[in-house]
């Protein structure tokens, strides 16, 4: 069931071209998400450390030109909350944004995910492949391994304890140490003034959402392993796209090596990207949605 959607304050650059941001009720939860455009369904779903802003500041517009687009908060970041531990699996985060996807009717869609979310793109599309048209994972995390975001925020996931050194970490070490991740993530290349100017920083560094983040390193260990077992069974269509600049993600190691295991998986090097692509290589993503949705039409 969907609540009359409020809008509320989205980042200028959205809110100057007619997208509104609203809220819908799914299962209990609170999903919140942007929509522009028409055409054919395509959902972004954003990565560790940000919320749907980095995607409406990213390909969001241009793929709204001939697509309807919608692009969510995961659960736990931006305005969507979770409960807790519960809520952190992408496989768990893909079938709420599954769920939110039918409530407002978006059929049939490409599923487009960065980093933590091209696991949720990728869970989304091994849950649900007859109603998927295909993936499209950016710098995708694939495989168990150690990860930053599990040392520095991983401790924040017990309960208790946790929420009292998100906190703390609020004011101190996150005000230092947030700026510094941020534009790590955007390396070689550096952040680029848009994101400077729109990115909701503040939203993304709430204490609920540094916890969140936490719980998310925390549980994609384990379901990264459900993950493993479900690829080469994958029914979808999956294209992977990876800066080989990417100081985040080795995306030889993931995504590259994921093409090979999947049924149905097609992967390129983005020369010279790092690990924010979809700020920069705008028309390879137009031009990897766009083959996904031509494949998807293809007489079998």
């Amino acid at each position: 069931m969907t609540t009359p959607p409020p809008t509320l304050c989205i980042a200028e650059a959205s809110a100057r071209d007619g997208a509104t941001r609203s809220i819908c009720e799914v299962e209990g939860h609170a999903i919140a998400y942007v929509e522009a455009g028409r055409g054919p369904a395509v959902l972004l779903i954003h990565g560790a450390l940000t919320n749907l802003d980095d995607m409406v500041l990213g390909p969001f517009q241009a793929l709204a030109r001939d697509h309807r687009v919608l692009a969510f908060d995961r659960p736990g970041h931006g305005e969507s909350p979770r409960l807790r531990l519960a809520d952190a699996s992408p496989w768990r985060q893909a079938e709420l944004i599954h769920a939110a996807a039918c409530d407002l009717g978006a059929e049939s869609p490409v599923v487009v995910g960065h980093s933590f979310g091209g696991a949720v793109a990728l869970a989304y599309g091994m849950s649900f492949p007859q109603e998927t048209r295909g993936v499209l994972a950016l710098a995708p995390i694939v495989w168990p391994e150690p990860r930053l975001e599990l040392a520095a925020f991983g401790m924040r996931a017990m309960p208790g304890p946790g929420d009292i050194l998100a906190a703390c970490a609020s004011g101190t070490v996150d005000h230092a140490t947030l700026p510094l991740l941020w534009r790590a993530m955007f390396l070689p290349q550096a952040m680029p003034p848009h994101f400077q100017d729109g990115f909701s920083f503040d939203r993304a560094s709430a204490p609920q959402t540094t916890l969140s983040t936490g719980e998310d390193a925390f549980a994609i260990v384990t379901a990264l392993w459900r993950s493993v077992a479900a690829y080469p069974s994958c029914r979808t269509p999956v294209s992977i796209l990876g800066g080989d600049c990417d100081l985040v993600i080795n995306n030889a190691l993931h995504g590259l090596a994921l093409s090979g295991v999947l049924p149905d998986g097609r992967f390129k090097f983005v020369r010279g990207m790092g690990h924010m692509l979809h700020h920069f290589a705008i028309d390879e993503v137009l031009a990897a949605v766009r083959a996904l949705e031509a494949t998807a039409a293809m007489p079998v």
